[in-house]
C-alpha cells in the first residue's frame, strides 16, 4: 500500500492549554473573576481542570471535590460538556485547516500542522506562524476575513494560544510550551540539540514509573538522557528507551500526519422520551455500530477510534472515546470499550440523543481484502502483529533471542531428548 502522502517534516504546534476550561470560560464570563474548576467527565467527585486563581490556592487536578472546595472555599465547581468542547476544537481545525492541509490533533486542546511547502505562500517559519496566528483570530472573531472557514461560534482571547515552529512534532511542542501567551518560539533546523539540551525530562512522553527511574538515575534534563549512551539507555528501557534518547537528542523528527479518508461515519438515534437505562443504551450503542459498519466509506477499512455522544436533558452532554489496540471490523469488538465506560461513568442525566462516530481508521490487512474484510481475520494480524512486536522487544532488552519452537524430530524414540527440539521463534 503506498504510504500516505499527507505527512510533513516541519510543524507548527498550535497549543491551547486548559481548553475545556477555557471554552467554559468563553461562555460564561462570570468565572473569570473567581477561582474556578471542570468536574471530571468520567468521575464527577474529582476536578480535572483547574484555573489559575483556584491552582494558585492550592487546589490540584486529580483532587477530590471536597478536598478542593477545603483548599479555596470560593471555589465554582462546573459540571463538564465534553461535546461542547469537542465541536469546538473542531471549528479550531477548520480554521487551521485552511492554513495547511496537513492536520494531526493528539488532544483537544494541540494540533499540529504540517508546513512543509507553505514557505511559497506565507514566506519563512515566522510568515507560516503568522499566518496560523491570523487563522486563529479569525476563528476567535467570528469574521471570514483571510479564513473562509471561521467561525463565530470559537471565542477565546489571543493569549490562549501558543505556537512553536521545528522540524518534526516534538521538538514544535517543545517549542510551544516555552511561548508566551500569545506568543510564538521558532527553533530553526540545527538548532534543536541546542534547544532540547536544557528542557527538563518532562517534556518527554514519559509514564510515572519511566520518569520515577529516570529521576533515580540522577537525570533531570533531556541534556543528561542524551549524554548516556544509546545502547546503555535501550537495555534499561527497552525500544521505548531508544525513542526517548532520540528524542532528547533531537535525532528523531516524527513527521505530522494528515489524516486519512474516509471521513468521520456518524449514526445517531433521537429518542421522543429521553432514556436513562443502562441496558437500553448498551444495546443502542451496539445497533448504531452496527449500522455505521455498514457504511459504504468503510468498506476496506478497519475502525481504530470510536467514540459516543449522548445529548443529555438540560443541555447537559456525555462523551467517551476509545481507540482500539488492534483494528477491527467487529460490531462486539468495538462497542466494549464503550459499554464498559457506559458502565464505569454513566451519564448524569437521561439520554435525548445517542450518536456513535467512527473518526480513526486502518487499512484492510490482505487477509481482510481476501477475505471480504473478515473481522476474524484481521484480529489474528493483529495478534501475529503484536507478538512480532514483543519478540523484538525482547531482543532488545536480552541481546539475543529467548522464545523457542518446539518440532517433533523423533517421536517414536523411546529416549525423551530425541522426540523434540527447540528452534529459534520467528514470528
Amino acid at each position: 500500500m503506498a504510504c500516505n502522502p499527507l505527512t510533513s517534516s516541519t510543524a507548527a504546534c498550535c497549543w491551547i492549554p486548559l481548553f475545556a476550561l477555557r471554552c467554559e470560560a468563553a461562555r460564561r464570563p462570570e468565572l473569570a473573576s473567581r477561582p474556578n474548576a471542570l468536574l471530571a467527565p468520567d468521575d464527577t467527585r474529582r476536578v480535572w481542570q483547574v484555573s489559575p486563581l483556584a491552582r494558585h490556592a492550592g487546589v490540584k487536578p486529580g483532587m477530590t471535590v471536597s478536598q478542593a472546595i477545603g483548599l479555596c472555599h470560593t471555589l465554582r465547581l462546573c459540571e463538564a460538556d465534553p461535546v461542547y468542547y469537542d465541536e469546538q476544537f473542531a471549528r479550531l481545525l477548520s480554521a487551521l485547516g485552511a492554513v495547511s492541509p496537513v492536520i494531526e490533533a493528539p488532544e483537544l486542546g494541540r494540533v499540529f500542522v504540517g508546513t512543509d511547502g507553505l514557505e511559497g505562500l506565507y514566506g519563512g517559519p515566522e510568515g507560516i506562524v503568522e499566518a496560523i496566528k491570523r487563522g486563529t483570530r479569525n476563528a476567535e472573531r467570528g469574521t471570514a476575513g483571510e479564513s473562509s472557514l471561521a467561525c463565530s461560534a470559537f471565542q477565546l482571547p489571543r493569549s490562549a494560544f501558543r505556537v512553536g515552529w521545528g522540524h518534526g512534532k516534538f521538538v514544535s511542542w517543545v517549542a510551544a510550551t516555552r511561548a508566551q501567551p500569545g506568543g510564538a518560539v521558532i527553533v530553526r533546523p540545527g538548532e534543536e540539540g541546542e534547544f532540547l539540551s536544557a528542557q527538563p525530562l518532562a517534556v518527554l512522553p514519559l509514564d510515572p514509573e519511566t520518569h520515577r527511574r529516570l529521576r533515580l538515575l540522577g537525570l533531570r534534563t533531556l541534556g543528561d538522557l542524551a549524554a548516556l549512551p544509546e545502547e546503555a539507555v535501550v537495555s534499561q528501557f527497552g525500544r521505548a528507551g531508544r525513542r526517548l534518547w532520540r528524542l532528547a537528542a533531537g535525532e528523531a523528527a516524527e513527521p505530522v500526519v494528515g489524516r486519512e479518508a474516509p471521513e468521520p461515519i456518524t449514526a445517531a438515534i433521537a429518542y421522543f422520551s429521553p432514556v436513562a437505562e443502562r441496558e437500553l443504551l448498551a444495546r443502542a450503542l451496539e445497533q448504531l455500530i452496527e449500522r455505521a459498519l455498514k457504511h459504504p466509506r468503510r468498506i476496506g477499512w478497519r475502525v481504530q477510534v470510536v467514540r459516543a455522544r449522548a445529548e443529555l436533558e438540560h443541555g447537559a452532554s456525555w462523551l467517551a472515546e476509545a481507540t482500539l489496540k488492534d483494528p477491527s471490523a467487529d460490531r462486539d469488538r468495538i462497542a466494549a470499550p464503550l459499554k464498559t465506560r457506559l458502565e464505569q461513568a454513566p451519564p448524569v442525566g437521561a439520554v435525548e440523543r445517542l450518536a456513535v462516530e467512527f473518526t480513526g481508521f486502518a487499512p484492510g490487512t490482505t487477509e481482510l481484502q481476501l477475505f471480504a474484510r473478515d473481522a476474524r481475520a484481521a484480529a489474528r494480524a493483529g495478534r501475529r502483529r503484536a507478538l512480532r512486536t514483543a519478540v523484538q522487544e525482547i531482543k532488545l532488552r536480552l541481546k539475543r533471542p529467548m522464545l523457542y519452537h518446539v518440532i517433533a524430530v523423533q517421536p517414536w524414540s523411546r529416549i525423551p531428548e530425541r522426540r523434540y527440539a527447540l528452534i529459534d521463534y520467528e514470528p
